[in-house]
This record gives C-alpha cells, structure tokens and sequence, in this order.
C-alpha cells in the first residue's frame, strides 16, 4: 500500500489551523527545588529570560536559567517560607524598576523600592533593568569635562562625559572618596548622580549618605543599596538597576554620572548564584559569561548623538584588587572593557600622599579631549615631569653626589606631590587647579618651603575669590591659553606670593 505523504502533510496541516488552543493568561509552575536565594521551578514553560515571577510567598524572583523544563530563578526575598511543590506564577514582565525625576534625593533597594523612609515613590514610569548598549552610529565623541574637583585626576587623567573610567586598588585606600568627591563636585553642574553601593554595610552607606546630605549632593543624587546582608540577588541586580535610572536621564538628552561600588562584589554575587543554579564554573570559580556580565553593564555609558538628544551615562567603575595585583581575573575584564583606569597604590596612600593615585599606571584613553583648554596648555606636562621624579627619587636614594639641575629637579618634584595632596571632601573649582599648577610648572613655588605649600595654596584660593572672580571664570571658559590670560595669571600669583611672604616674614 502507497502512502499519499502530500494528503497527510496536508490533513496535519487542517487539523493543527482548525486547533483552538488559547494559553492561560497566567503561565504557571511548581517549585522542584529551593535553597540560599534561588529556587528550580518545573513548568513556566512560555517564560523569557530576565522575566519577573511571583512567589507563594508574595515576593518575586528574576527567571536567569532557562532549560529543558527546568528554570532557575534567584530570589529577592529570604524564601524561607517557601517549600517544594509550592505554585509560582509568570507575571509577563520583563525585570523592571521606577525611574524619572521623582527618585532625585531618594535611597533606594535593588528593586527601586525608598529605605530611607521618606514615604512611597510616585512615578509612573519604569525601564528594564537590561538594555541594549546603543551603537556607534548613535553616539558621539567624547569631548566635554566632568570635572571630579581632585587636582591628581583633572590634571594628568582626564574624565569626559561619556566616558567609562575605572577607579581600582586595594581595600581601604579611598576608592570610594574619589568617587563621592566626584559627585560633590557636580553641584550645580546639571549632572544627576547616582551611586550604587553592593555589598557593603549599611553603616558604610549610611556614612555616604550623610556626607553627601552636608555637602548638598543629595538635591540631585539616588543612592541604590544592595547590602552586605541582602541576597546575592538583590547584589546582581543592583548596578543594572542604577544604569536604568541613569538612562532615563540619558534619554531625555541629560548628562548622568553612575558610580558602581564596587563591581568586585557584584561578581562575587553573580558567581554565588551561578554555582548554586549549578552552572559551570571556570577560572576562579566564576562562570564563563563573567565578562559579558560587566560588559553589557559598562557599554550601556556614552555619549549619545544630537540625532537622539546628545545626553550621557558616565560610569566610574570600582574594582578591589588584592595587593596591588591589577593582573587578577575580574580587574583585567575590567580594564579591558573601561576607557582608562585610576589606580590607587597603599605605598603611597599610607606615605600620606592622598589621593594615592600612581600616575604612572593610571591612564584616560580620552586624554586631553575631556580638558579645558587653559588646563590641558597648563597641565600638559606635569606628568611627566612627575614621573621623573619618581625615577629620580630612586636614584637619590643610593647617590651620594648630585648635581645641580638633579636637586632641582628632585626639588620640584617634591612641591609637585606636596600639591597634588588633597583632602577628602574638598573638591576644587577648575580655575583654582589651573592656577597652583601653573605656579609649580613655572617655578613660582620653587622658593616656598614644602611644608608652606599647603597655607600658600589654600590663602592663594581665597585671594582668587576675593579679587579675581571675574579671571575665574575666564580660566574655565577661554579657548585657548592666550599671552593675555598667562600675564593676567602669572600676575595674579606673583601679587599674591608677595603679600604672603612679608606676612609670613
């Protein structure tokens, strides 16, 4: 007997149009297995990745491991009340947070949700917390400042909006003060802030917080916290959760600065659930996608096009590293994926010389673009002069004899260092770096005692508020270092030094 495959093909055909199969509305499954923040439900099966489900408990997890009749799913809750068999349900959404204006001044958990206890967030409106990085069509060079008021980086390692500039060392050397320093200095720069804590003790947040209540940073900053104590979940999500506020402003064509601390932790977070979802791990115990974790992160800052409203994401990236070792697995994922980095080395933070940032290590692969004008002609070679010193020192160190030009050299390089120390929390207006700059660079410190630098520098900025507020400004805003503004400054320095030296004497 010949069989008609064209007839059968076509009767499967008919039966399979005619099937009136309508889904639940409510995609549904059943807990297999729960334990430490994730839980392997049976069922879900029309679920996409990254979709939100609903708990028996209430709560909701994130669907991050989708197999064969299988999904695992990480909890933003304890799930200590929940247990094997229990009823999970899709809710349709994609994992989203609030966002918009209304989270300006606000802190905020992983999920958006306020802890600071100011009452509800009213917005209406949300993004997912995963976005498509835009492509090189849609955006534009980096060209202007975001000025961090710290003289060692606006000097020698320039930020530009749009950029995305690593700040890495060891623990407890002040990673963590530049970053907030940054966002001090954006006051009145129209640049919203937001600074991602992960991992961390809610008293070290807590601490932030209310460093940046004084300094008035919170009238245009969100602070999201995923602690120490809360699921490896909620420590995931968070950076992708502060990019997507950040976005909001991005879009509406707004300049955003986004600090992540730090993203060491994150990868730690990642790599907990990862193993406990039983996916495979590879160098270090991370899974193999860990690079691909703070690259689809870090690409989403840029600066956009004029086509799409010109906004920008800065992002300043924090990295532990463990004894200075920039070679470990996670601080070179990193560096590869950021435009530079800003090193910060224990040698020189516990010689006292804070900021400790290697200048030698440290890099902006924006470069002199991101400057003000008058700072990059004033600035241009300081370090490389610095870095002379460096090697230098070295040498005097084992040299008996030097000669002349050697000591001072070794002379400037001192006053270089003495100027390029700053305090925490004290963040410097452009014009006033440009000025103590151009005093080391053309010698006009070279006759101050070193431990009179620090009195000179800071009466030199209170003359410049006091007379020369107007030349201020022009030092900001000139295009170019013209022989005028040199003589005006060079004048102003001089005036100042010789009323400080016959106070001093």
């Amino acid at each position: 007997m010949k069989l008609d495959v064209k007839k059968i093909t076509s009767n499967f055909q008919e039966q399979l149009e005619n099937l009136n199969f309508k889904p639940d509305s409510i995609d549904t499954g059943r807990v297999a297995l729960v334990g430490d923040g994730v839980v392997q439900v049976n069922g879900l099966s029309g679920i996409k990745m990254g979709e939100m489900v609903e708990m028996p408990d209430g709560s909701f997890g994130m669907a991050i491991n989708l197999e064969q009749g299988v999904v695992g799913c990480i909890l933003f809750s304890d799930g200590k009340t929940i247990k094997e068999g229990d009823l999970v349900k899709s809710t349709g959404r994609i994992m989203e947070v609030p966002v918009g204006t209304e989270l300006t001044g606000r802190v905020v958990n992983a999920l958006g949700q306020p802890v600071d206890g100011k009452g509800p967030i009213n917005t209406d409106k949300f993004r997912p917390i995963e976005h498509k990085a835009e492509g090189v069509i849609n955006r534009k060079s980096v060209s202007t400042p975001l000025q961090t008021g710290i003289k060692a980086i606006d000097t020698m390692i320039p930020i530009g909006r749009g950029q995305r500039e690593l700040i890495i060392g060891d623990r407890q050397i002040g990673k963590t003060a530049i970053a907030v320093d940054t966002i001090i200095n954006q006051k009145g720069q129209n640049v919203h802030c937001f600074y991602v804590a992960i991992g961390q003790k809610q008293s070290t947040v807590a601490t932030v917080v209310n460093k940046l209540k004084e300094a008035g940073a919170m009238d245009y900053t969100t602070v999201v916290v995923a602690g120490a104590s809360d699921p490896a979940a909620m420590n995931f999500i968070a950076p992708y959760t502060g990019c997507a506020m950040a976005e909001y402003f991005m879009y509406e064509g707004k300049d955003a600065l986004i600090v992540y601390d730090d993203l060491s932790k994150h990868a730690w977070a990642y790599r907990e659930v990862s193993l406990l979802l039983r996916r495979p791990p590879g160098r270090e115990a991370y899974p193999g996608d860990v690079f691909y974790l703070h690259s689809r992160l870090l690409e989403r800052a840029s600066r956009l096009s004029d086509a799409i409203g010109g906004g920008s994401i800065t992002a300043l990236p924090v990295i532990e590293t463990q004894a200075n070792d920039v070679s470990a697995y996670i601080p070179t994922n990193v560096i590869s994926i950021t435009d530079g980095q800003i090193f910060l080395e224990s040698e020189l933070f516990y010689a006292g010389k804070r900021p400790a940032v290697n200048a030698g290590i440290s890099v902006s692969r924006v470069g002199g673009s991101a400057q003000v004008p008058v700072m990059k002609k004033v600035a241009g070679n300081l370090r490389l002069s610095l870095a002379k010193f460096r090697e230098l020192e070295a040498f005097a160190q084992v040299g008996s004899d030097l000669d002349a030009q050697t000591k001072a050299q070794l002379e400037r390089g001192q006053r270089a260092v003495e100027v390029l120390k700053q305090p925490q929390y004290r963040p410097l207006s452009v014009s006033k770096q440009i000025a103590i700059v151009y005093a080391l660079n053309t010698g006009l410190l070279d006759d101050i005692e070193i431990k009179d630098i620090s009195e000179f520098e800071e009466k030199l900025y209170t003359y410049m508020d006091d007379k020369k507020k107007d030349f201020q400004e022009v030092l900001t805003s000139a295009n170019k270092f013209t022989p005028e503004i040199e003589k005006e400054l060079k004048e102003t320095i001089e005036n100042y030094k010789t009323i400080w030296l016959s106070a001093k004497n």
